[in-house]
C-alpha cells in the first residue's frame, strides 16, 4: 500500500504514546507500563485475541529498552533457531547486556520446544516475551508458564478502531465519513489490522469510501460451486420449498430432477439436513435424525441404491409439522454477535481448572444451579442482560 508495506504493518504504532487501546495494562502508573520506562521488563505472556496489539507491545519494549531483542515465529522455527540465539544471548550476559526474545504464536511450539527455554527464562539468559490467541493455561507448559507474567489485552473497543482508522485516513489523506468509521470499526470487532485491511482494500478500489463499498468489500461472495449452471439452484430452491409447503409430490419430483440430472446425492443430504433443523426443529426433534441416517446412506452405498433413501427422507420432511423457533432464534442470536462483537463472557461462568484462571477471577461466586438458587445469575454478558431470543 505505502511502498508495497501493508497499512496494518506502515501504522504499527512505535512508542507506548502512539500505542491505542489496552489502558488497563499500560497506563502510566501502571507497572508494565513502569518496568517499560525503566527498562526492566520481566519474562512475560502477552495473551489476547487477533489485533489487539501483542507485536505490537513486544516491539515497543524492543525500541524503548536497552536490551538486544530477537525475535522468533513459533510457526517457522524450532529448537536449532533458539539455540543461535541462545548462544548470542550468553555472550551478551557475559558483557553484561540482556536479551529479549520475542516468541510470536508461542502455542505452536510443543513442550520440547517450550521446555528448551525453561533454563535460559529461569537464569536470567533470556527475557522472554511470548504472544499468543489460546489460554495459556492449555497452551503454554506449567513449567515455563510459571516463570512469566501473564498480560491479557482486549478487544479493541469501537472508540480505540476509530481512532486508529481517524489517524491512517489523515496521513494518507483521505475523505472518509464518521459513519463508515464507524461501520469498518464494528465489521473488524476489536481486531485493529482487519480495521486497517478494510480501509486498505477500499482505498485501493479507488473509488468514493461510502458504506456500499465497505460492505461490497466485507460481503464480496466467494465463486460457488455450480454443477449445472443456473438450475442447480433453482432445483435445489423448489426441493427445499416444496418441502416447506408440505407438498411431498412435488419434493420427490425435484429429488428426482436433480438426481437425473447427476447432482451428488451428499449435496442433497446436506441440505436435508439443513432443512431438518431450520424448518421442522422443534416440531419434530426425529427429524434431524432420519436427515443425518439419509446422509449416512448415500456416504455408504452411494447411487443408484441411496436415492430411495433421500426419497424416504424428502416425503417424510415434507409431511412433517414445521417449526421455526429455533432457526429464528439462532438468526437473532447471529445478528447480535454481528452487532456487539466479541463481549466478554461473565467470569463466573468460566471453568477455573488451573491457579492462573483462578487468579483472574474465573469462575467466582458462580452459583451450583442443582444446589443453589440460581434465579438472580445472569448467563449472558453483561450488556445483554434480559436478552431474548427465542
Amino acid at each position: 500500500m505505502i511502498k508495497d508495506i501493508p497499512l496494518a504493518t506502515y501504522f504499527r504504532p512505535k512508542s507506548l504514546e502512539e500505542f491505542v487501546g489496552q489502558e488497563k495494562i499500560i497506563k502510566k502508573n501502571g507497572w508494565l507500563y513502569q518496568a517499560i520506562k525503566s527498562d526492566k521488563v520481566p519474562s512475560l505472556l502477552l495473551w489476547g485475541p487477533p489485533g489487539t496489539g501483542k507485536t505490537t507491545l513486544a516491539f515497543i519494549i524492543a525500541k524503548e529498552t536497552k536490551s538486544e531483542f530477537r525475535e522468533l515465529s513459533a510457526t517457522s522455527s524450532g529448537v536449532k533457531n533458539l539455540k543461535i540465539i541462545i548462544d548470542r544471548a550468553k555472550e551478551n550476559k557475559r558483557l553484561g547486556s540482556k536479551t529479549i526474545l520475542f516468541i510470536d504464536e508461542i502455542h505452536r511450539w510443543n513442550k520440547a520446544q517450550q521446555d528448551a527455554l525453561l533454563p535460559q527464562v529461569e537464569n536470567g539468559t533470556i527475557t522472554l516475551i511470548g504472544a499468543t490467541t489460546e489460554n495459556p493455561s492449555f497452551a503454554v507448559n506449567g513449567a515455563l508458564l510459571s516463570r512469566v507474567k501473564v498480560v491479557v489485552l482486549e478487544a479493541l473497543t469501537l472508540e480505540d478502531l476509530s481512532l486508529i482508522l481517524k489517524r491512517a485516513a489523515k496521513e494518507l489523506k483521505v475523505k472518509i465519513s464518521a459513519e463508515v468509521v464507524g461501520l469498518i470499526a464494528k465489521l473488524a470487532n476489536g481486531d485493529a489490522r482487519k480495521a486497517l485491511n478494510i480501509l486498505e482494500s477500499a482505498i485501493e478500489v479507488g473509488e468514493k469510501i461510502d458504506v456500499k463499498l465497505i460492505k461490497d468489500i466485507i460481503n464480496k461472495p466467494n465463486l460457488l460451486y455450480d454443477k449445472s449452471g443456473e438450475e442447480h439452484y433453482n432445483l435445489i430452491s423448489a426441493l427445499h420449498k416444496s418441502m416447506r409447503g408440505g407438498n411431498a409430490d412435488a419434493a420427490i419430483y425435484y429429488l428426482a430432477r436433480m438426481l437425473a440430472a447427476g447432482e451428488d446425492p451428499l449435496y442433497i443430504a446436506r441440505r436435508l439436513i439443513r432443512f431438518a433443523s431450520e424448518d421442522i426443529g422443534l416440531a419434530n426433534n426425529s427429524a434431524l435424525m432420519l436427515a443425518n441416517a439419509a446422509y449416512d446412506a448415500c456416504k455408504n452405498i452411494g447411487l443408484p441404491e441411496c436415492g430411495v433413501n433421500l426419497a424416504h427422507c424428502v416425503v417424510y420432511l415434507a409431511k412433517s409439522a414445521k417449526n421455526i423457533a429455533v432457526y429464528m432464534g439462532y438468526e437473532k442470536a447471529m445478528a447480535e454477535v454481528a452487532t456487539s462483537g466479541n463481549l466478554p463472557v461473565p467470569l463466573y461462568l468460566r471453568n477455573a481448572p488451573t491457579k492462573l484462571m483462578k487468579e483472574l477471577g474465573y469462575a467466582k461466586d458462580y452459583k451450583y444451579t442443582p444446589l443453589e438458587d440460581d434465579s438472580d445469575q445472569e448467563y449472558l454478558p453483561a450488556k445483554l442482560k434480559g436478552k431474548k431470543f427465542l
